[in-house]
């Protein structure tokens, strides 16, 4: 059956109420009949529920059909993005092993690498995200992942996925993808030899800015690992939560059909402005990486970004004078976003750290959502007008 159908049809077994939508879970624990199969639960000898933290119909949905989406032997669901990205760094590397890591990578990721992996002696090194040449020059004797976003936020550059992937099994490294901008709709990196794919579940696949969430997918070996870890440490998914991003999973095809089209309207537009010196959308024959981003990806994804002319002045002016798009702290909504990563998303990062992966006080990242693409685009102009 095909990932899309499996997305839409994938569900828990039905109560006797024989519902046609699977119903929510809301308890933090569950029953047993005897005594015998209560110790049999405990000791991982049945597949019995046994504590919401651990386990809960819902996420287990949620997770089934994230599995069928990413080609993953199994998957763990967790309560955010950043949850997911930790416990697949805390659960898998100790002290002593080494993270490589493209260079070009979320803020908070970035923070967690740089400020918290080393508390627990695990040394790190980041890498350009698109010079391919110096990848296998970073890899130590103790490197023991490779960590990667494609397209990158916020630049969207793109990293070629067999590439990398070859890399990680000629020195056998567990290769993680934060396939968030993508999905798995546009792109499936399994399929190009990463062990993990992380995903922060609040932007594209819930799609409509309600819940956080996130999820690794990917080798059953290593999910079981990331699995026991968070179990203990406790960055479970509510099982509300997984319930709404169980039903959101069964519209992310259509959406981010509507959302890839939307945006590669918008960036043919506005490729040239006037007001701008630069602009990227990886399905742009004018992207750098445009001929990877064809090979491995199926659309272009919902993210737009380009480089005003005037700065962070013009930056601040360019937000000040939308009057549909929203400004707030998220991406991968139905409302198209406006955001300026120089001051918010990536604002903890150094001036020199910015500019290293080219970040620069101009720049700003455009989600492109699901409203009509001519009033996205005429928003758009007429707060570049005012430049």
């Amino acid at each position: 059956m095909h990932k899309i159908t499996d997305a839409i049809r994938i569900q828990i077994p039905r109560t006797d109420e024989m519902e046609h939508s699977a119903p929510l879970f809301l308890t933090s624990s569950f029953c047993y009949d005897n005594a015998e199969e209560m110790r049999a639960s405990f000791a991982d000898e049945t597949d019995n529920n046994i504590y919401s933290r651990f386990s809960n119909p819902n996420v287990k949905e949620f997770a089934d059909k994230m599995c069928a989406l990413e080609g993953a032997e199994a998957a763990y669901a967790t309560s955010t993005g950043m949850s997911a990205v930790t416990g697949s760094f805390l659960a898998l590397m100790k002290q002593g092993d080494h993270l490589l890591s493209c260079s070009a990578i979320f803020g908070s990721t970035h923070t967690v690498i740089t400020k918290y992996l080393p508390k627990f002696g695990i040394e790190y090194s980041y890498v350009p995200a698109t010079d391919m040449s110096v990848w296998e020059q970073a890899i130590r004797p103790n490197t023991k992942m490779i960590y990667l976003e494609t397209p990158t936020n916020p630049g969207l550059d793109i990293i070629d996925l067999e590439f990398v992937g070859k890399l990680a099994k000629k020195h056998n490294l567990i290769l993680n993808v934060d396939n968030c901008f993508a999905t798995p709709v546009a792109q499936r990196p399994i399929e190009y030899g990463a062990d993990l794919v992380t995903h922060s579940a609040t932007k594209w696949l819930d799609g409509q800015g309600r819940v956080l969430g996130g999820v690794v997918a990917g080798r059953k070996d290593l999910i079981n690992e990331i699995y026991l870890f968070s179990r203990s440490t406790g960055p479970a998914l509510s099982p509300f939560n997984a319930w709404i991003l169980s039903k959101s999973l069964e519209t992310l095809d259509v959406r981010m059909e509507r959302h890839a089209s939307n945006a590669l309207y918008i960036a043919q537009q506005l490729e040239g402005h006037q007001k701008t010196t630069s602009l990227r959308y990886p399905f742009l024959d004018s992207h750098p990486q445009n001929k990877i981003a064809v090979k491995q990806m199926a659309n272009g994804g919902g993210i737009v970004c380009f480089e005003l002319k005037g700065g962070l002045a013009a930056g601040r002016k360019f937000l000040d004078s939308l009057k549909m798009l929203s400004l707030t702290a998220n991406l991968g909504d139905t409302r198209s976003i406006a955001s300026h990563p120089a001051s918010t998303t990536h604002a903890k990062l150094s001036e020199e750290d910015r500019r290293a992966v080219n970040i620069t006080p101009g720049l700003i990242r455009i989600s492109v959502g699901l409203e009509h693409k001519q009033d996205i685009l005429d928003d758009i102009s007429q707060a570049l007008d005012q430049c």
